[in-house]
């Protein structure tokens, strides 16, 4: 069941939410610390975070959308949807309508447009914030140091003479729509870097030297890609995740900089989310071997077209997806009988019911292009040599050691969320369940914005 944070949490429970009739002037601005672990936050790491919850609400009980990662968790953020119906239900899939041969990444440029040309404009399918709030003439701003930048506005289905189109912008890394846009960016500021942390402050002093200079926008979203990408390859807890951490907390500080220098705080919501926890990889399974080694045929890419029966495999760190060629049954049947007698699966979805096994519906991951079987890796609570807890098997992306994310695992699933402005209680901790997909629906009735009907 839908909950909005929940509207029956941010917007019923006046303990967390002063409700209060929209304002013409209200902004909203989200700042996204993609793959923060909420244990992570302390004074001493994360002191301008640390400030501004106690100015606002922490939300101790928030999770993600499962799969528990970037893409998946930036869509459903926007679109107030699970993945099985905004259609973005992992990072990596097999579309054979847009490529036959290979896994996609599906928030590549070429990737969203031939979606978009296969579906008339809807390879989201449901609307985000962003549009929403253009299609009411007011302007929005999408500034992110990674490529989900690109499915977070995706102006479809607004009126191409309405002038809150042509003033929004969205910046993916160092890209942006329109193409123009970046030009001013890159004079000020010169190229996008290639370094993780300059990434996000070259984004960030996009963001407030740039894009807001002339006019804080009703909506923006700063999407920092730490301590994500330093995790990655790192792990949870290391002296350079803590420093990416801390680096995260700086770019946050420019943002209420900005706001106060703008004397736009007393009109302005600020939520800081992370989009998935983290954990550090025990085992890399070789999934590709193993099941060749057990007589299936199986593969990430091919040169010639796969035959009915071959399984492609989609790697997502801690969870894989199997699309079996032709839907044949009997691979699929035996693949799942395969998998459950191993010592790496946790969870397992399948498309058909099957026993011993969820339905991809129960983890809203059903779509008419999803694959045949997921598969979450098992977790537990062990913990790394940095005495940070989250153990789990993995893809063979990454080696044992490294963080990554992406099973049902607790702390994958629970990421962390603080609200602070004029429609929040001050210091408030808040124990009732939020999750990502609360913040639109949310959102919107701040802005005084009435929800489509997917939400």
């Amino acid at each position: 069941m839908h909950r909005t944070i929940a509207l029956g949490f941010f917007l019923l429970s006046a303990s967390a939410l002063a409700i209060m009739p929209a304002e013409p002037e209200r902004h909203v601005v989200i700042v996204v610390w993609d793959g923060m672990r909420p244990d992570l936050v302390s004074e001493q790491n994360t002191p301008m975070l640390w400030k501004l919850a106690r100015e606002g609400v922490t939300f101790r009980n928030h999770h993600a959308a499962y799969p528990s990662a970037t893409m998946v968790n930036g869509t459903a953020m926007v679109t107030g949807v699970y993945p099985g119906k905004n259609g973005i239900i992992a990072n990596h899939v097999y579309r054979p309508d847009i490529d036959s041969h290979r896994t996609l990444d599906v928030e590549l440029r070429s990737v969203v447009e031939k979606g978009d040309q296969l579906s008339g404009g809807k390879y989201i399918s449901a609307p985000t914030i962003a549009e929403l709030v253009q299609r009411t003439g007011a302007r929005s701003v999408i500034a992110a140091a990674k490529t989900v930048g690109l499915l977070l506005d995706r102006q479809f289905g607004v009126q191409r003479d309405n002038g809150a189109v042509q003033s929004s912008v969205t910046l993916f890394a160092g890209q942006s729509i329109p193409t123009g846009a970046v030009a001013p960016i890159t004079h000020a500021l010169g190229p996008f870097p290639s370094a993780h942390l300059l990434k996000d402050f070259w984004t960030t002093k996009a963001l407030m030297d740039v894009l807001w200079r002339d006019s804080l926008p009703t909506f923006s979203i700063l999407w920092l890609g730490e301590p994500d990408l330093t995790q990655h390859e790192n792990a949870p807890g290391t002296p350079a995740a803590i420093a990416a951490a801390k680096s995260a907390d700086e770019n946050l500080g420019v943002v209420l900089s900005a706001l106060d220098e703008q004397n736009a705080r007393a009109t302005t919501d600020v939520f800081v989310v992370s989009d998935h926890g983290f954990s550090t990889i025990r085992r890399s399974i070789d999934l590709r071997k193993i099941l060749n080694q057990a007589g299936f045929t199986a593969t990430t890419e091919c040169n010639r077209e796969p035959k009915p029966g071959n399984i492609i495999l989609a790697g997502n760190g801690g969870s894989v997806l199997f699309y079996v060629i032709g839907n044949n049954s009997t691979v699929t049947r035996r693949l799942v009988a395969f998998l459950q007698q191993s010592d790496f699966a946790g969870v397992i979805f399948t498309r058909e019911p099957m026993e011993g096994t969820f339905v991809l519906d129960e983890a809203r991951i059903q779509t008419d292009r999803g694959p045949d079987v997921v598969m979450a890796f098992r977790w537990d609570n062990s913990k790394n040599r940095f005495g940070i807890p989250g153990m789990i098997d993995a893809d063979w992306q990454r080696a044992a050691g490294k963080g990554t994310h992406a099973t049902l695992s607790r702390l994958d699933m629970h990421n962390m969320l603080v609200a602070a402005g004029p429609d929040f209680t001050r210091g408030q901790m808040d124990d009732l369940p939020s999750g990502n997909i609360d913040l639109a629906p949310t959102i919107l009735q701040i802005l005084g914005i009435k929800p489509p009907s997917t939400i």
